[in-house]
């Protein structure tokens, strides 16, 4: 399970918060990573550094399973570990949906 992350230029802490998101994501996802060859998380602060709002830090995810379409959850959120956090557990609920429908094929 290969995990790139991509941050825009308002997120710091780049390189500590890229280890983290990767041992979450790995930890979390664990369940998974024999269909998961690939995941995408892409961070973004939407107001800017200067300026601070409600809900502006976005978590976007993208898992790639083997053979099929990229799935993606988008989750908004006041921190950067919780948009992570809420667009994980989407994530999961959305896996095990999806691949509970590929059991029953």
């Amino acid at each position: 399970m290969q995990i790139q992350i991509n941050t825009d230029k308002n997120i710091s802490g780049q390189d500590s918060l890229a280890k983290h998101v990767e041992d979450s994501l790995k930890s979390d996802l664990n369940r998974f990573s024999d269909q998961i060859t690939r995941i995408e998380v892409h961070l973004s602060d939407e107001n800017s550094s200067a300026k601070s709002g409600n809900k502006d830090k976005r978590c976007l995810l993208e898992v790639r399973l083997a053979g099929e379409r990229p799935i993606t959850t988008s989750e908004h959120a006041e921190t950067i570990g919780d948009a992570i956090t809420f667009a994980t557990e989407q994530m999961i609920n959305l896996l095990d949906t999806e691949l509970g429908k590929r059991a029953k094929r």
